[in-house]
Protein backbone atom coordinates (compact mmCIF):
# COMPACT_ATOMS: atom_id res chain seq x y z
CA UNK A 1 0.00 0.00 0.00
CA UNK A 2 1.27 3.44 -0.87
CA UNK A 3 2.21 5.68 2.01
CA UNK A 4 0.11 8.83 2.46
CA UNK A 5 1.44 11.97 0.82
CA UNK A 6 0.85 15.68 1.37
CA UNK A 7 0.36 15.48 5.11
CA UNK A 8 2.59 16.13 8.09
CA UNK A 9 4.66 13.05 8.80
CA UNK A 10 5.78 11.99 12.25
CA UNK A 11 9.44 11.15 11.78
CA UNK A 12 11.20 11.33 15.13
CA UNK A 13 14.57 10.65 13.49
CA UNK A 14 14.23 13.36 10.85
CA UNK A 15 16.88 16.07 11.39
CA UNK A 16 15.79 19.45 12.64
CA UNK A 17 17.79 20.99 9.76
CA UNK A 18 19.40 19.60 6.61
CA UNK A 19 21.92 21.42 4.45
CA UNK A 20 21.66 20.53 0.75
CA UNK A 21 24.91 21.58 -0.89
CA UNK A 22 24.22 21.55 -4.63
CA UNK A 23 20.55 21.28 -5.54
CA UNK A 24 20.31 20.28 -9.18
CA UNK A 25 17.84 17.85 -10.70
CA UNK A 26 18.44 15.01 -8.24
CA UNK A 27 18.84 17.12 -5.11
CA UNK A 28 15.77 19.09 -6.12
CA UNK A 29 13.76 15.89 -6.59
CA UNK A 30 14.72 14.75 -3.09
CA UNK A 31 13.84 18.15 -1.62
CA UNK A 32 10.42 18.13 -3.30
CA UNK A 33 9.83 14.54 -2.20
CA UNK A 34 10.53 15.34 1.43
CA UNK A 35 8.27 18.37 1.37
CA UNK A 36 5.51 16.50 -0.46
CA UNK A 37 5.84 13.85 2.25
CA UNK A 38 5.07 16.44 4.90
CA UNK A 39 8.49 17.66 6.06
CA UNK A 40 8.45 21.39 6.77
CA UNK A 41 10.36 23.49 4.20
CA UNK A 42 11.97 25.41 7.07
CA UNK A 43 14.03 22.31 7.87
CA UNK A 44 16.06 22.74 4.68
CA UNK A 45 18.84 25.12 3.70
CA UNK A 46 20.15 25.00 0.13
CA UNK A 47 23.53 26.25 -1.10
CA UNK A 48 23.50 26.56 -4.87
CA UNK A 49 24.61 29.52 -7.01
CA UNK A 50 22.07 28.90 -9.76
CA UNK A 51 19.16 26.91 -8.30
CA UNK A 52 15.73 28.33 -9.12
CA UNK A 53 12.10 27.41 -8.52
CA UNK A 54 12.80 25.82 -5.17
CA UNK A 55 9.86 25.29 -2.81
CA UNK A 56 8.66 28.27 -0.81
CA UNK A 57 10.02 28.33 2.71
CA UNK A 58 13.38 26.74 1.92
CA UNK A 59 16.38 28.89 2.83
CA UNK A 60 18.38 29.53 -0.35
CA UNK A 61 22.01 30.67 -0.18
CA UNK A 62 24.31 31.29 -3.10
CA UNK A 63 27.65 30.37 -1.51
CA UNK A 64 29.09 28.70 1.58
CA UNK A 65 30.24 32.09 2.84
CA UNK A 66 26.59 33.05 3.36
CA UNK A 67 26.13 30.37 6.05
CA UNK A 68 26.63 31.22 9.72
CA UNK A 69 25.74 27.83 11.27
CA UNK A 70 26.90 24.22 11.17
CA UNK A 71 24.85 21.11 10.46
CA UNK A 72 24.41 17.58 11.76
CA UNK A 73 23.15 16.37 8.36
CA UNK A 74 24.41 17.42 4.93
CA UNK A 75 23.25 16.17 1.53
CA UNK A 76 26.04 16.54 -1.01
CA UNK A 77 24.63 17.08 -4.51
CA UNK A 78 27.38 18.85 -6.46
CA UNK A 79 28.97 17.44 -9.62
CA UNK A 80 31.51 14.72 -8.78
CA UNK A 81 34.32 16.58 -10.52
CA UNK A 82 33.85 19.57 -8.17
CA UNK A 83 34.45 17.79 -4.87
CA UNK A 84 38.16 18.60 -4.54
CA UNK A 85 37.63 22.29 -5.27
CA UNK A 86 34.58 22.75 -3.04
CA UNK A 87 35.42 20.47 -0.10
CA UNK A 88 37.36 23.22 1.75
CA UNK A 89 34.21 25.38 1.67
CA UNK A 90 31.92 22.55 2.73
CA UNK A 91 33.98 21.00 5.54
CA UNK A 92 33.56 23.90 8.02
CA UNK A 93 29.77 23.60 7.69
CA UNK A 94 29.73 20.08 9.17
CA UNK A 95 29.57 19.47 12.89
CA UNK A 96 31.92 16.82 14.24
CA UNK A 97 30.37 13.42 13.53
CA UNK A 98 27.89 14.90 11.04
CA UNK A 99 26.03 12.61 8.66
CA UNK A 100 27.24 13.33 5.12
CA UNK A 101 24.96 11.80 2.48
CA UNK A 102 26.60 11.82 -0.93
CA UNK A 103 24.69 11.36 -4.20
CA UNK A 104 27.87 11.90 -6.22
CA UNK A 105 28.20 9.24 -8.90
CA UNK A 106 31.53 7.44 -8.80
CA UNK A 107 32.94 9.26 -5.77
CA UNK A 108 34.07 6.62 -3.29
CA UNK A 109 33.64 6.81 0.45
CA UNK A 110 37.42 6.86 0.96
CA UNK A 111 37.66 9.99 -1.16
CA UNK A 112 34.87 11.65 0.81
CA UNK A 113 36.44 10.65 4.12
CA UNK A 114 39.69 12.22 2.98
CA UNK A 115 37.90 15.54 2.52
CA UNK A 116 35.61 15.18 5.57
CA UNK A 117 37.50 13.03 8.11
CA UNK A 118 35.12 13.62 11.03
CA UNK A 119 31.92 12.89 9.07
CA UNK A 120 29.91 9.69 8.92
CA UNK A 121 29.81 8.98 5.18
CA UNK A 122 26.81 7.47 3.40
CA UNK A 123 26.63 6.96 -0.34
CA UNK A 124 23.13 7.17 -1.79
CA UNK A 125 21.82 6.72 -5.32
CA UNK A 126 18.21 7.81 -5.86
CA UNK A 127 16.46 8.80 -9.06
CA UNK A 128 14.06 11.57 -10.02
CA UNK A 129 11.05 9.58 -8.81
CA UNK A 130 12.12 10.65 -5.30
CA UNK A 131 9.95 13.71 -5.98
CA UNK A 132 6.84 11.48 -5.87
CA UNK A 133 8.06 9.02 -3.24
CA UNK A 134 8.74 6.21 -5.74
CA UNK A 135 12.53 6.09 -6.03
CA UNK A 136 14.72 3.08 -5.34
CA UNK A 137 17.38 4.28 -2.91
CA UNK A 138 20.66 2.39 -3.17
CA UNK A 139 22.68 2.88 0.02
CA UNK A 140 26.15 1.97 1.25
CA UNK A 141 28.11 2.96 4.34
CA UNK A 142 30.77 1.54 6.60
CA UNK A 143 30.17 4.23 9.23
CA UNK A 144 26.64 3.39 10.45
CA UNK A 145 25.49 0.71 12.86
CA UNK A 146 22.13 -1.02 12.51
CA UNK A 147 20.32 1.55 14.61
CA UNK A 148 21.69 4.43 12.54
CA UNK A 149 20.75 2.62 9.34
CA UNK A 150 17.18 2.22 10.55
CA UNK A 151 17.08 5.92 11.41
CA UNK A 152 18.31 6.80 7.93
CA UNK A 153 15.70 4.49 6.40
CA UNK A 154 13.03 6.44 8.27
CA UNK A 155 14.48 9.74 7.11
CA UNK A 156 14.45 8.59 3.48
CA UNK A 157 11.02 6.94 3.66
CA UNK A 158 9.18 9.88 2.01
CA UNK A 159 11.39 9.43 -1.07
CA UNK A 160 10.97 5.75 -1.84
CA UNK A 161 12.42 2.36 -0.90
CA UNK A 162 15.87 2.10 0.75
CA UNK A 163 18.02 -0.84 -0.40
CA UNK A 164 21.29 -1.39 1.48
CA UNK A 165 24.17 -2.79 -0.57
CA UNK A 166 26.67 -5.33 0.72
CA UNK A 167 29.66 -3.78 -1.06
CA UNK A 168 30.63 -0.31 -2.23
CA UNK A 169 31.80 -1.95 -5.45
CA UNK A 170 28.12 -2.33 -6.36
CA UNK A 171 27.45 1.41 -6.35
CA UNK A 172 28.40 2.17 -9.95
CA UNK A 173 26.11 -0.57 -11.23
CA UNK A 174 23.32 0.61 -8.93
CA UNK A 175 23.83 4.09 -10.32
CA UNK A 176 23.43 2.70 -13.83
CA UNK A 177 20.35 0.65 -12.97
CA UNK A 178 18.46 2.74 -10.42
CA UNK A 179 19.82 6.22 -11.15
CA UNK A 180 20.08 6.20 -14.95
CA UNK A 181 17.45 3.51 -15.48
CA UNK A 182 14.45 5.83 -15.83
CA UNK A 183 16.03 7.40 -18.92
CA UNK A 184 16.36 3.94 -20.47
CA UNK A 185 12.70 3.23 -19.72
CA UNK A 186 11.67 6.56 -21.25
CA UNK A 187 13.64 5.73 -24.38
CA UNK A 188 11.89 2.35 -24.57
CA UNK A 189 8.50 4.05 -24.32
CA UNK A 190 9.54 6.36 -27.14
CA UNK A 191 10.72 3.37 -29.16
CA UNK A 192 7.38 1.60 -28.72
CA UNK A 193 5.52 4.70 -29.88
CA UNK A 194 7.93 5.32 -32.76
CA UNK A 195 7.71 1.73 -33.94
CA UNK A 196 3.92 1.80 -33.90
CA UNK A 197 3.94 5.11 -35.75
CA UNK A 198 6.21 3.75 -38.48
CA UNK A 199 3.88 0.78 -38.83
CA UNK A 200 0.81 2.95 -39.34
CA UNK A 201 -0.64 4.37 -36.10
CA UNK A 202 -1.06 8.15 -35.74
CA UNK A 203 1.79 9.53 -33.59
CA UNK A 204 -0.48 10.86 -30.82
CA UNK A 205 -2.37 7.56 -30.61
CA UNK A 206 0.84 5.54 -30.55
CA UNK A 207 2.34 7.74 -27.81
CA UNK A 208 -0.78 7.54 -25.64
CA UNK A 209 -1.06 3.76 -25.99
CA UNK A 210 2.65 3.19 -25.28
CA UNK A 211 2.65 5.35 -22.15
CA UNK A 212 -0.60 3.94 -20.77
CA UNK A 213 0.49 0.37 -21.45
CA UNK A 214 3.84 0.82 -19.65
CA UNK A 215 2.15 2.56 -16.72
CA UNK A 216 -0.33 -0.28 -16.29
CA UNK A 217 2.29 -2.99 -16.73
CA UNK A 218 4.56 -1.37 -14.12
CA UNK A 219 1.75 -0.97 -11.61
CA UNK A 220 0.66 -4.56 -12.13
CA UNK A 221 4.09 -6.09 -11.62
CA UNK A 222 4.69 -3.86 -8.58
CA UNK A 223 1.51 -5.15 -6.95
CA UNK A 224 1.87 -8.77 -8.04
CA UNK A 225 3.45 -11.68 -6.20
CA UNK A 226 4.59 -13.05 -9.55
CA UNK A 227 7.96 -12.33 -11.14
CA UNK A 228 8.05 -10.30 -14.37
CA UNK A 229 8.91 -13.42 -16.36
CA UNK A 230 5.87 -15.21 -14.97
CA UNK A 231 3.61 -12.31 -15.89
CA UNK A 232 5.09 -12.27 -19.39
CA UNK A 233 4.28 -15.95 -19.71
CA UNK A 234 0.67 -15.26 -18.69
CA UNK A 235 0.34 -12.76 -21.55
CA UNK A 236 1.88 -15.18 -24.06
CA UNK A 237 -0.17 -17.82 -25.87
CA UNK A 238 1.77 -20.43 -27.87
CA UNK A 239 1.93 -19.33 -31.47
CA UNK A 240 0.15 -16.05 -30.68
CA UNK A 241 0.95 -12.39 -31.28
CA UNK A 242 2.93 -11.89 -28.06
CA UNK A 243 5.02 -14.99 -28.74
CA UNK A 244 5.87 -13.63 -32.18
CA UNK A 245 7.08 -10.32 -30.72
CA UNK A 246 9.01 -11.97 -27.90
CA UNK A 247 10.72 -14.14 -30.47
CA UNK A 248 12.39 -11.04 -31.86
CA UNK A 249 13.47 -9.74 -28.41
CA UNK A 250 14.68 -13.17 -27.30
CA UNK A 251 16.54 -14.21 -30.47
CA UNK A 252 20.19 -14.69 -29.51
CA UNK A 253 19.28 -12.98 -26.19
CA UNK A 254 19.16 -9.71 -28.14
CA UNK A 255 17.33 -7.67 -25.49
CA UNK A 256 19.38 -9.04 -22.58
CA UNK A 257 22.65 -8.32 -24.38
CA UNK A 258 21.55 -4.80 -25.31
CA UNK A 259 20.50 -3.97 -21.75
CA UNK A 260 23.69 -5.48 -20.30
CA UNK A 261 25.79 -3.37 -22.65
CA UNK A 262 23.76 -0.29 -21.73
CA UNK A 263 24.26 -0.83 -18.00
CA UNK A 264 27.96 -1.58 -18.45
CA UNK A 265 28.50 1.67 -20.34
CA UNK A 266 26.66 3.67 -17.68
CA UNK A 267 28.48 1.95 -14.80
CA UNK A 268 31.88 2.51 -16.41
CA UNK A 269 31.03 6.15 -16.96
CA UNK A 270 30.09 6.43 -13.30
CA UNK A 271 33.57 5.27 -12.34
CA UNK A 272 35.06 7.96 -14.60
CA UNK A 273 32.89 10.86 -13.44
CA UNK A 274 34.75 11.55 -10.22
CA UNK A 275 38.01 12.19 -12.06
CA UNK A 276 38.90 15.93 -12.01
CA UNK A 277 39.64 16.02 -15.72
CA UNK A 278 36.12 14.83 -16.62
CA UNK A 279 33.99 17.76 -17.68
CA UNK A 280 30.94 15.99 -19.07
CA UNK A 281 27.54 15.76 -17.45
CA UNK A 282 26.12 12.61 -15.88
Amino acid sequence: MDKPRNRMMSLPTFPSKILIFGCGNMGGAMLRGWIAGGIEPSRFAVVDPVATRLPTGVAILRSASDITETFDTVLLGIKPQMIAALAPDIAPLLKSGALLISILAGTEAATLSGHFPSARIVRLMPNLAAAIGKSPLGLWSSHLDESARCGLDDMLAPLGTPVWLTSENQMNLVTALAGSGPAFVYRFIDALASGATHLGLPPATAAQLALTMVEGAALLVAQSNEAPGELAARVTSPGGTTAAGLGVLDEAAALVRLVEATLRAAAERGAELAQPESGNKA
